[in-house]
């Protein structure tokens, strides 16, 4: 079986790409150990090149539609499709994706989808392309339940995945009880309401970047007077070693911003949860979208109600009072991951439904 991936948004030669990016670039390259993979995307000129067993074709776009800079076009990539048994989308709604199911279905291919989110000018903005491909394959329950798809024989879950032998606890990293955030820094991850709950003599850090600067100069306010560090650029080992530190990796997201505005669609899976949970870190999440799909309450770490900084408090000063509990929590998260929410799991996933009748 060969498989191609196509991920509209450029792949950088330094690594930097966005949550969708990272989630496919990452399914692609633990799939390339089990059968021949390739990942096609898009950029300015033509480039080919391997990562361990995966092959990375960048085409050189046509044009990009509209002048969407996430919605490039290159009829070569007619070629690539023509070179493998199954093609993965990993964004519905741009024209590249809706051509190469449409080509699939004219050459007896399969081809699938998961909507990472984003997109930009498709044709199935006026007509549903659902059934262009062989099946959709959803990253959580809730990402098939919000797409309305929980009925349908051609939509399954496969989840995320985390690199558990990059994410994974260290011994020799002392644990100094910080409360650790990471993630974007937008008004429906509710960090606000994080702040508002953490007790002043507990530290708690904030890793991700300032996407509104209001809600940014909201949240240095409400910082004020606590022991509260935002950092912005943190590469994956300074985010591991805040992971294996910290004393929990919180996801506060809520469907109801501090703004009154309703999201909804806050969380479709939790990433920085599982690769928290991956290190040996017990996670406090909110009791929304996916993340009751990610911890599992009492065991892995805790879920709490949405807007609510006193039951956040509440649990944050119960890890902290309770080292021993909380060790083991830690502990139950890295075996959830493993079994759950590893990469090789989700290939498996994967490769079961491509080879499906």
């Amino acid at each position: 079986m060969r498989v191609l991936h196509i991920v509209p948004a450029a792949f950088g030669r330094d690594g930097t790409v966005g949550g969708a990016e990272r989630y496919a670039f990452e399914l692609a390259r633990h799939m390339a150990e089990r059968v021949p993979t390739t990942m096609v995307t898009f950029g300015d000129s033509r480039e080919e090149r391997r990562i361990g067993s995966l092959r990375v074709q960048t085409l050189s776009s046509l044009c990009y539609v509209k002048g969407e800079r996430s919605n490039p076009l290159a009829l070569s990539l007619l070629s690539e499709i023509s070179q493998v048994d199954v093609v993965h989308c990993h964004q519905q709604h741009v024209v590249a994706s809706s051509l190469a199911s449409l080509f699939c279905r004219l050459t007896r291919r399969k081809a699938y989808v998961s909507d990472l989110g984003g997109g930009g000018w498709d044709v199935s903005a006026y007509i549903s392309t659902d059934r262009w491909y062989h099946g959709h394959l959803h990253i959580s329950q809730y990402s098939r339940t919000v797409f309305g798809q929980d009925d349908k024989p051609w939509a399954h879950v496969i989840y995320g995945g985390v690199d558990t032998s990059k994410f994974s606890p260290e011994c020799s990293v002392p644990k100094d009880w910080t409360v650790l955030y990471a993630g974007r820094l937008l008004p429906h991850k509710g960090i606000d309401n994080l702040i508002r709950a953490m007790p002043e003599e507990i530290p708690l850090e904030i890793i991700g970047r300032p996407y509104d600067a209001p809600y940014h100069r909201e949240l240095l306010r409400l910082a004020d007077g606590k022991n509260v560090t935002f950092r912005h650029d943190c590469d994956d080992a300074a985010l591991i070693e805040a992971y294996r530190r910290a004393s929990c990796i919180v996801l506060p997201s809520v469907y109801k911003t501090m703004y009154g505005h309703e999201t909804k669609v806050p969380e479709l899976l939790g990433q920085t949860a599982l690769e928290g949970m991956s290190c040996g870190t017990p996670a406090i999440c909110t009791d929304v979208a996916s993340l009751p799909e990610v911890v599992e309450d009492n065991v892995t770490g805790f879920l709490v109600p949405p807007n609510d900084p006193e039951s956040l408090r509440t649990k944050i000063l119960w890890l902290q009072d309770h080292p021993v509990e909380a060790q083991r929590m830690g502990q139950a998260a890295r075996q959830r991951v493993l079994k759950q929410f590893s990469w090789p799991a989700v290939v498996d996933r994967c490769l079961n439904i491509y080879g499906s009748p």
